[in-house]
């Protein structure tokens, strides 16, 4: 519920960047450690974004991951520690809190 949350929030931000740095590897069937090899901290802006998936630190990997589709198909990582990222992170998770409570 939490990922579909994310997924429709960040939909709505768009990520613009050139080359490889902060790219995503490529993901298999099941998931047994971190995708994000580096990530990107510089503003990407909301309209070139498609979707972006939110990771929580487990036993496959200790990083939170944030990772955003963009509409040209690549993967981006983004560092979780960026201000802009965080921000985007409080707005995904308190309109899942708002969905949950209005789901009950």
């Amino acid at each position: 519920m939490m990922g579909k949350a994310v997924a429709a929030v960040m939909a709505l931000l768009l990520i613009s960047m050139a080359g490889a740095k902060g790219m995503a590897q490529a993901r298999s069937a099941i998931e047994l450690r971190c995708q994000c090899i580096e990530t990107h901290s510089k503003f990407i802006h909301p309209k070139f974004i498609q979707n972006v998936n939110l990771t929580p630190s487990g036993p496959h990997c200790k990083n939170v991951e944030v990772i955003a589709t963009l509409k040209d198909g690549r993967e981006v990582c983004l560092d979780p520690t960026a201000p802009w990222v965080k921000l985007i992170i409080k707005a995904i998770l308190d309109k899942s809190d708002t969905n949950n409570k209005t789901a009950s």
